[in-house]
């Protein structure tokens, strides 16, 4: 029996994806710093990458497992809900023992010790962000969508300005010292890991306790779906026979889904990049680090200079402050996106917005004036160079297309997929997220040693071409986009 599914109110949209700006806080605070953590740490150029792969291995694997786990999960604390909170509360734990890496010296070095709660923080991540895809697609009505997945890009990028900016806060209004001693962190990115772990387990819980999920039963007829009166006494099939339906679903994935994969990994390739190599390009491009500061080698032999370490520190910090920005921007996008796309279309806006993201990567090379000036950031004053100041235009562009990432595929996709097999394709969907992040990461580091002879801008207009290629895919994607009265 086939009943329509109640609209949401706003606030009832809001509840829902809450939790998203917790998880979007911490994954933040981990895009902005884990590069100068794992830097401080010991870690070079060409490996940090390598480092990186750990967040779209862990997603690859995690996603699907938990989205297929998650469709066939009813028990009395939700569908969705469960995973959610376990993956929020393991995430948590990583953030508050990463950044005490040096303190585990007596079982393995840092660095490792590092990357350990790097692969920890980025499976749980992986845990909570599937189910929350799958429930905003299970809550909220079709004719509602669009503006379901905006009300969670906008979330998402709130967590994200205040995750990001945290570090610059502590150091300029707090006074926490924000320059790490040799092999150690420092202090302001330290405290920055304790609260974000407190926020994503706040704002999670806030959207365990303030959604209620739809039974099996309201769930089936909401959606149109023949419930199974003897479901729980079939037999559960083999490993074999379940790996082999896997593979059969990814063949048979919609081909909305399959082009989306194309766009997907030209946009993901290049926000790789960006998430990686942002600090030393800046440090070195604008605040003029020579690149033989980023050489552990180098390093090893020599006392590092108080103003190269406070170069650094500040090149650190206003990654921050630019990744802040574009999250800013995000969130200003965010509020006329769904209008957008129902004006002028989904493909046109997506594509548009990858357009403007490219360009903006583009754009970084020409921000290299090291000429120091003052700047009122309201909540401080700073004295950075020209060049620094600059670099939010090129933000502008950046949000803007990560806006359009965060929202235009999924609802793209949703109306696309079956409802009783939403779960595992939105899982199988974050190949196109992983694989292309994978890519980048075995490529990126070579690239920028052997081609670019370690000058990190260089890599970050990479990273804009390949945007332009994500944003000419769009044209070839086919939105099947119903329209509701």
């Amino acid at each position: 029996m086939f009943m329509k599914q109640p609209k949401l109110s706003f606030w009832q949209v809001w509840n829902v994806s809450f939790g998203f700006l917790g998880v979007q806080f911490g994954f933040a605070l981990q895009n902005a710093n884990v590069s100068r953590i794992l830097s401080d740490l010991g870690a070079d150029l060409h490996s940090l990458s390598l480092f990186w792969l750990v967040a779209p291995i862990m997603g690859l694997i995690i996603q699907p497992i938990v989205g297929s786990a998650s469709d066939r999960t009813w028990n009395r604390f939700g569908r969705r809900n469960p995973y959610i909170l376990a993956g929020a509360g393991a995430a948590a734990v990583g953030m508050l023992l990463m950044p005490n890496a040096p303190m585990f010296t007596v079982f393995m070095a840092p660095m490792m010790f590092g990357a350990m709660m790097l692969a920890l923080m980025d499976a749980s991540f992986n845990v909570a962000f599937q189910p929350f895809r799958s429930l905003v697609s299970d809550m909220v009505p079709p004719e509602q969508r669009t503006i379901g997945y905006s009300v969670q890009s906008l979330l998402i990028n709130i967590g994200a300005v205040i995750g990001s900016i945290l570090p610059f806060v502590l150091t300029n209004l707090v006074g926490l010292d924000n320059v790490a001693e040799a092999g150690q962190v420092a202090p302001s990115i330290t405290w920055a890991f304790y609260i974000g772990a407190t926020v994503l387990l706040g704002s999670v819980l806030w959207t365990v306790f303030r959604t209620k999920e739809y039974s099996p039963e309201q769930y089936n007829a909401y959606k149109g779906i023949e419930s199974k009166a003897v479901e729980s006494e079939e037999v559960k099939p083999s490993l074999i026979k379940r790996l082999i339906g896997f593979f059969k679903l990814m063949a048979e994935m919609p081909d909305t889904m399959k082009r989306l994969a194309v766009v997907q990994f030209f946009s993901w390739f290049s926000l790789f990049i960006m998430w990686v190599y942002s600090m030393p390009a800046i440090a070195q491009h604008t605040w003029g680090v020579d690149v033989k500061w980023f050489d552990p080698a180098y390093l090893a032999t020599v006392t590092v200079p108080a103003e190269i370490a406070a170069a650094k520190g500040a090149a650190g910090d206003w990654v921050g402050i630019l990744f802040a920005g574009y999250s800013l921007f995000a969130v200003l996008f965010s509020l006329v996106i769904g209008k957008m796309a129902d004006k002028f279309g989904r493909k046109l806006v997506y594509g548009l917005s990858l357009a403007l993201g490219g360009f903006g990567y583009l754009s970084f090379v020409l921000f290299q004036n090291p000429e120091i000036t003052q700047l009122n950031l309201l909540i401080t004053h700073v004295e950075v160079p020209k060049g620094a100041v600059g670099l939010f235009i090129p933000m502008i562009g950046i949000g803007i297309a990560w806006a359009a990432i965060l929202a235009m595929p999924y609802a793209i996709l949703a109306g696309s997929l079956p409802a009783n097999k939403t779960g595992v394709y939105m899982g199988i969907f974050n190949f196109t997220i992983a694989a292309p992040q994978i890519v980048s990461g075995i490529l990126a580091g070579w690239i920028l040693s052997s081609v670019f002879d370690n000058e990190a801008i260089y890599i970050i207009m990479l990273a804009g071409v390949c945007m332009l290629l994500g944003a000419l895919s769009v044209y070839f994607v086919k939105d099947t986009q119903e329209q509701y009265n």
